[in-house]
């Protein structure tokens, strides 16, 4: 079939965006599901620094390739052997793929499977195949997703069947936002309420993660960003204290009115300066954690007396060290019970046509989370 995507063809092409265009919003095959695979109708899609970084070339990844992994669809078909799935059924899509038999998923690590590692980083489903074509060239999917578009096939085990009665929107940002800020709360560092924390970069995964430690009942909850409104909206979710993170005093800040440090910092920016601030307002014996993804160049400088002789931790948290299969209609239930508002996270709702435009204001730093919802006009949403 014939659907409208956005294609990346190079990557590291000049800001704006919105003048430059590197994703071209054009005509692609998409083949039918094949063994084991489902092919949806997108219903919604969020803009994350993840694809963001593809855009910049931070992150490396074959070209051409439809972007987007951050989604909420409907199964249009089924492929062979897909036999717990419905025509109708909506899912939320997860970015890592889980084979299910390798060691990290035997050992209910699927966030860490080495097929579905392995796939992502060529450009492929899980199965090793390519169902996106431009004439007789192929396009490759992103992290088996590829969801800036109007269809997508993607694996089975890329999909999470979830409740009918939440809206796309919302849904879609399980698939990536809430499931790597929730899960680095509640599954990789296991906050337990008084505790104290400290949350630095307030995207959307630094925002799910501070209401997932408010959620969680921690007794402090500071918020670091660069951008004031930001910060403001963090009070309102329920951060005891903002702070802007180009404040000189800030590490001096939060040691002194969490009296000495945090349990669990959050670093959430994908930015050095962030990591060495996370580490300083680390308190004796705490962890820090870090779930951005800065150039893969790019080193952290560890003190590794301050290491041992404060029994401290650094710990890495990839797709919240999630299960997502069990994780993801937890967290709904919890947004649908009004504990995780999630809804207050959303920015623009805008049409595929306007995705460059979109990436300009995630680029900017200064936007919530934004989503493509194929066929709308573009929509502004208060501040909340």
């Amino acid at each position: 079939m014939k659907i409208r995507a956005a294609v990346l063809a190079q990557t590291g092409v000049p800001k704006p965006y919105g003048k430059s265009l590197p994703l071209q919003i054009t005509e692609v095959d998409l083949a039918p599901p094949g063994p084991g695979e489902v092919l949806l109708k997108i219903l919604a899609a969020g803009l994350c620094h993840s694809d963001l970084s593809v855009i910049s070339g931070d992150r490396p990844r074959p070209t051409p390739m439809v972007l987007g992994h951050e989604s909420c669809g409907e199964v249009v078909e089924c492929g062979a052997g897909v036999t717990d799935m419905r025509v109708g059924d909506r899912v939320v899509l997860v970015f890592m793929p889980s084979c299910g038999t390798c060691e990290p998923c035997a050992e209910g690590r699927p966030a860490l499977c080495e097929p579905g590692a392995d796939a992502n980083g060529a450009g492929q489903l899980l199965g090793g195949q390519r169902r996106l074509s431009r004439g007789d060239l192929p396009v490759h999917h992103h992290l088996g997703v590829s969801c800036f578009a109007e269809h997508a096939v993607v694996s089975r085990r890329s999909c999470v069947k979830i409740d009918s009665t939440i809206g796309d929107a919302e849904a879609a940002l399980f698939g990536c936002a809430v499931l790597t800020g929730v899960g680095a709360v509640v599954n990789t560092a296991k906050l337990r309420a008084g505790a104290r924390a400290a949350v630095l970069g307030l995207g959307g995964v630094g925002f799910s993660a501070l209401l997932a430690a408010v959620a969680a009942g921690a007794r402090d909850v500071v918020a670091i960003d660069l951008d004031p409104a930001k910060l403001s909206l963090a009070r309102r979710l329920g951060a005891t204290t903002t702070l802007n993170a180009t404040d000189p005093a800030a590490a001096e800040a939060v040691r002194d009115i969490t009296h000495g440090g945090v349990d669990f910092a959050f670093e959430m920016a994908g930015a050095i300066p962030a990591m060495e601030l996370a580490w300083k307002i680390t308190r004796r014996g705490g962890t820090t954690i870090s779930a951005g993804l800065p150039h893969p160049a790019l080193r952290f400088a560890l003190p590794p007396v301050q290491l041992v002789g404060e029994e401290r931790t650094l710990r890495g948290s990839y797709i919240g060290s999630a299960v997502p299969v069990r994780d993801i209609p937890r967290y709904i239930d919890l947004y649908q019970r009004g504990k995780l508002p999630i809804d207050r996270l959303m920015g623009e709702r805008i049409p595929l046509d306007d995705i460059n435009r979109g990436f300009d204001r995630l680029a900017s730093g200064h936007s919530l989370r934004d989503l493509v919802v194929p066929g709308t006009s573009a929509q502004a949403r208060p501040a909340r």
